[in-house]
């Protein structure tokens, strides 16, 4: 059974997490993704930007270790072998571009359990190194209760 207690609480902020142009390239490629905006700089530049612009899903590059250490954390108390993702959305305040420095503090923000499930909601505030934000990300994960 996870522990309840760590509902309402904030993690402390990791980071920072260097955003490389190599990766923004790499893994806009590993999804089919052939938006300019993501592989050339003069392209990215044209359009306004200072560097290449990540592709929305690229937060999980830097948020997924952090909630993965979480899960597996004893003191938590998740059964990490058998969950499912729920769902994920994320929100943006501004564009992830090459050369950003992130930050990141992951949130528990609710944990119930339903229908033999336990379902768990977790939040990463994204912030640049000025304190900025620049995402949130939501993930619903479930478990086997």
């Amino acid at each position: 059974m996870p522990d309840e207690s760590f509902v309402g609480r904030a993690l402390p902020v990791a980071g920072p997490y260097v955003v490389g142009r190599e990766k923004i390239r790499e893994f806009a490629t590993a999804l089919g993704d052939t938006s300019p905006l993501s592989h050339d700089l003069d392209a990215a530049r044209a359009a306004g930007h200072p560097d290449l612009v990540a592709p929305p899903s690229f937060t999980t590059t830097f948020t997924m270790p952090l909630i993965e250490a979480f899960l597996k954390d004893p003191a938590f108390g998740w059964d990490y072998t058998r969950m499912v993702h729920g769902d994920q959305r994320i929100v943006f305040v501004r564009p992830i571009r090459g050369g950003d420095e992130l930050f990141t503090t992951l949130h528990v923000d609710e944990l119930t359990t339903r229908a033999g499930s336990h379902m768990l909601t977790i939040r990463c505030e994204v912030a640049d190194g000025a304190g900025a934000p620049v995402a949130t990300t939501r993930s619903l994960l479930v478990s086997p209760a």
